[in-house]
This record gives structure tokens, sequence and C-alpha cells, in this order.
């Protein structure tokens, strides 16, 4: 397939730049082993109206976070013509507010774990009886587990929220679930294996995703079939909800008893070496230069 010349959008102003680049680099240097005409763009040095002036006719967005993921570069591109990889513009903005991502899901009967909505005028004992500990405190609009703290201790939600408010006005309390870990990465409509997700740190944070060699990624799972089956349905349905397309990622948890949760989603996510949908995507025996390949086929405008 002939792409024209292709824009590798990475970088940008977000709280997750460097995990862009690389993200970034990572795919140009895939497009091109593929003799695909791409080209590094990064929209913190230069104006979105520049993609017409040289000359570019479709789009891979390898950018994380605000400005990247949360449909306002979608919408941009929209205006523009331009065919982009990803969601469109309503599904990325949703998948990037984990907040309305769980109303949406509840509305629709996906389970999601216990939570409550903070602010700084919370009763904050009153939420830590509520969902028990420990528990999680995120910034709703967020990635890269920027702002996230695990509370134990009766007494430290304040601090947590404190925390998580410098990333993001909205912030949630969650309940924790002691089942394990799991994401399913999505492409073109297909669910990859599951993945388990087992960290050597507390829990899964910036340096377990992106620095440690030690974090666990076990595929197969672990799970039975029956459960791997449920799973991957489970976060089709839960993408198709949001309107998602393209390609993506479902993060899902276990509780005690075994019954599955959806947690979040990634409309746009990483592609460096430590990245999850990569890592599943070999393990059902599409090499990275494939995957790139799929995700710049199926990219769209509308």
């Amino acid at each position: 397939m002939d792409f024209g010349k292709v824009a590798v959008m990475m970088g940008g102003k977000s709280a997750e730049r460097e995990v862009s680049l690389k993200s970034g680099a990572a795919v140009l240097a895939a497009l091109r082993s593929s003799a695909v005409d791409a080209h590094s763009f990064d929209p913190r040095d230069k104006p979105l109206e520049a993609l017409h002036a040289e000359g570019f006719e479709r789009v891979f967005i390898a950018l994380h976070g605000r400005g990247g993921e949360d449909g306002t570069l979608q919408g941009a591109l929209q205006f523009l013509g331009l065919p982009y990889t990803g969601s469109g513009v309503l599904a990325s903005a949703l998948a990037m507010d984990k907040w309305r991502t769980k109303l949406v899901w509840q509305a629709a009967g996906l389970p999601v774990p216990d939570y409550a909505v903070l602010d700084a005028d919370s009763d904050y004992s009153a939420v830590e009886s509520s969902l028990g500990l420990p528990l999680f405190v995120k910034p709703a609009n967020e990635g890269s587990s920027f702002g996230i703290s695990k509370v134990k201790q009766s007494g430290d939600l304040r601090a947590a929220y404190d925390l998580a408010a410098r990333f993001d006005a909205c912030v949630l309390a969650e309940k924790y679930l002691d089942g394990g870990e799991f994401t399913v990465g999505i492409i073109a409509g297909q669910a990859l294996p599951v993945i388990r997700i087992v960290p050597a740190t507390e829990f899964y944070d910036y340096d377990a995703k992106y620095l440690r060699d030690d974090t666990q990624y076990l595929i197969p799972s672990g799970l039975s079939d029956a459960q791997e089956a449920e799973m991957r349905e489970l976060s089709l349905r839960a993408f198709a909800i949001l309107g998602g397309r393209g390609w993506g990622r479902i993060d899902l948890m276990l509780d005690a008893a075994g019954s599955v949760y959806c947690l979040e989603a990634n409309t746009a996510p990483g592609m460096t070496d430590h990245s999850l949908v990569p890592m599943a995507a070999r393990a059902a025996g599409m090499p990275f230069e494939k995957l790139v390949l799929t995700l710049l086929e199926e990219a769209s405008c509308g």
C-alpha cells in the first residue's frame, strides 16, 4: 500500500513527552525499514498547518497524554482532512478521562471497581471507610501513572489527593482489587492475547512501566481458557462502547473471587521497548514492523 508521505507525530507538550519521543522513534524506524516515506513531526516545535505545507498525506499518532490522545489533535487532523491512526475525537476524549470512561461503562452495564470522585472538600475519612484500604488515587486525565498513589494507611488519603491534584482538577479514589492486573491490546477489531502484569514495585508505576527490567509480563497470562476468552470479549465490548477504532488497549483487574473489572482504556498506547501492545502482538505472531504497517493501514480521517 502506498501511504504517501507520513508524519509520525511525537513529543508534544504533555507530561508524557519523553515516553512519546521513544514511541515515535520506534515507529519511525519501523516505517522506514518498510520503505515508507516517514518523517518525525513534533507539534511542540511546529504548527499543525505545516502538515499541509510539507506535503504529508497520513499521520501516525505516537503522542501520549493531553494534546495527543484526548481528542484535540484528532479533531484538528479531521478538520485538515488527514487520515490518522487510532480512535476519533469522541472515543479519544472519553478514554482520556477515567471518570467519564467509568460512567459510560457503568451505563452500559460493564463492571468497574468501586470509586469516588475527590475534591478539596471531600470527607476523606468517609471515602477510606467506604472503599476500604488499600486504595488507589489517580488524576482522571493523566497517563503513565503520573500522580498515582497507593494509600495503605488511614489518614493518608488527603496527601494522595494533593499529589494527584497537581496533575488534574478531577481526582479519583478507586477500590483496590487484589486478584491481579491484566491488559488486552486491540488491533483492527481483534483482541490480542491477554498479558498479566506483575510489577516488582508496590504497583505498576512509571518506573515499572518504562525503566525497570524486573517487571514480569506473563504471556500466556495463567488464566484458564474460559477466563482469557471472557477478558478478551469484555475488552472488545469496552472498547466498542467508547467508540474506539483502529487500535487501543483495555486494562483490567481481577478481585479475589476471580471476577473481572474494567479499569481504564488507552487509545494511543505506548510503542516503546517496554510497551504492552507490541509485546502482545509479537506473542500473536505479528512482528513490530507488521504491527506498525497494520495500524497505518487502518488510519482514517472521519
